[in-house]
């Protein structure tokens, strides 16, 4: 999979769209421009940040053979062993039908093991193999250089605030 060169988050060059018959040519702003960047709604914009980070993920994570998803799944097993398929879910934001079919992958791939329950036999408690374990320390040190590159322009006050303000948002939004 060939990679595009890695470039400092500056607007591109904006796209236009085919003129139509009645309406003339429409100018589609480049991330970073009006309505995507400063001027932006900050959904929107966490959203548009969101999706160029996962994407990137995706890209640097691609010949591991592991999706962000997957990222998420093995990142929280690391951190908190014995989860059930439905705590895996909550915290990674993923559906439960969608952690199903990760975690059938990465059992299948002798990357996690399930255990049952001690009091709850029917609760299925998921931990990391050795195996996983090992995956999810090269997943990590390519995700590291992707966070470094968020905070490259950064000081570490400014870096301590944004991490404050979104797990801010998180907690308060969560209460709704």
């Amino acid at each position: 999979m060939s990679r595009k060169p890695t470039v400092n988050a500056k607007p591109q060059a904006a796209r236009k769209m085919p003129a139509s018959a009645d309406s003339g040519t429409v100018h589609v702003p480049a991330a970073g421009e009006g309505k995507r960047g400063e001027q932006g709604y900050l959904g929107y914009l966490l959203r548009q940040a969101h999706a160029a980070v996962r994407l990137t993920m995706e890209r640097t994570l691609a010949d591991l053979g592991v999706t962000s998803p997957q990222f998420a799944v093995l990142t929280m097993l690391k951190a908190y062993p014995g989860l059930s398929g439905a705590d895996v879910a909550r915290l990674t934001f993923l559906t439960p039908q969608t952690v199903g079919v990760i975690i059938r992958n990465l059992e299948r791939d002798g990357a996690i093991v399930m255990t049952p329950h001690p009091v709850h036999g029917r609760i299925q408690q998921w931990t990391l193999t050795p195996r996983g374990a090992t995956l999810l320390k090269a997943c990590r040190q390519r995700v590291l250089e992707l966070e470094k590159r968020l905070a490259q322009d950064l000081d570490s006050r400014t870096e301590v605030a944004i991490r404050r303000w979104l797990a801010g948002i998180a907690a308060d939004l969560q209460e709704d």
